[in-house]
């Protein structure tokens, strides 16, 4: 994992110094720009155990995390946008009704990620050809960096594109129609970044910063509501 390590620290470096601007800004100025169109599926099954309460239902800049997570996939141009649902189902679903996606109930939600990706692809049917798998809780990450995922596999043909952040990387990810047999095989206590992983070098990464922050604590949501961002 040497080399990734390596990668993610190049590309921050490049970030600042403003040399993916290419990538980036041409998506900033006019969106959706994804043909052909990707699904995406939006996880929202856990039970915020650490957090105390629902973060999916936690309100920011007023919407809730988990309407701001499918409107922002919705504006990134990824269609069709799965919800997928477990410890809550109907809050879930009332929380994004009136936005033009599909909620399925995972009620193996408790097995693990891999359970809720499977879920969700299963609700997309075999006419999937590549597909976003996001969280509801980055509520950092804009429209754009998620349309530059699909634009960098576009242009690259790799088998995945995830988010590089603080020498790291993981989702929100893109995965081609090549790897979706991968995403269907995860085991249910799985996350995407063992299939992430096992691609190596051929992994595609697209620097998103804001996919450092997630909420998983009080103190993680206080520091949301002192954030100042874009709505």
């Amino acid at each position: 994992m040497g080399w990734l390590r390596v990668a993610c620290r190049a590309m921050r470096n490049q970030f600042a110094a403003g040399f993916f601007a290419p990538i980036l800004l041409p998506v900033m100025d006019s969106l959706p720009l994804i043909t052909p169109p990707a699904a995406a599926i939006v996880l929202a099954a856990g039970n915020s155990s650490r957090l105390g309460q629902p973060k999916q239902l936690l309100v920011y800049q007023g919407e809730t995390l988990l309407h701001r997570a499918v409107r922002t996939a919705l504006a990134a141009g990824y269609a069709p946008v799965v919800v997928v649902t477990g410890a809550l189902d109907a809050e879930l679903r009332l929380a994004v009704a009136g936005l033009p996606c599909q909620a399925v109930h995972n009620p193996g939600w408790a097995a693990g990620m891999g359970a809720s990706i499977r879920a969700g692809l299963a609700a997309l049917g075999p006419a999937a050809t590549a597909v976003l798998v996001m969280s509801s809780d980055q509520p950092l990450i804009e429209a754009a960096a998620l349309a530059a995922l699909a634009q960098h596999q576009q242009a690259t043909g790799a088998p995945a594109v995830a988010a590089a952040y603080a020498e790291a990387f993981g989702i929100p990810a893109l995965f081609a129609a090549g790897a979706l047999a991968g995403l269907r095989n995860l085991r249910p206590e799985q996350g995407a970044k063992p299939l992430l992983a096992s691609y190596g070098p051929t992994l595609a990464l697209v620097p998103i910063p804001e996919a450092a922050f997630d909420v998983d604590t009080p103190a993680a949501y206080q520091a949301l509501l002192a954030h100042r961002g874009p709505k």
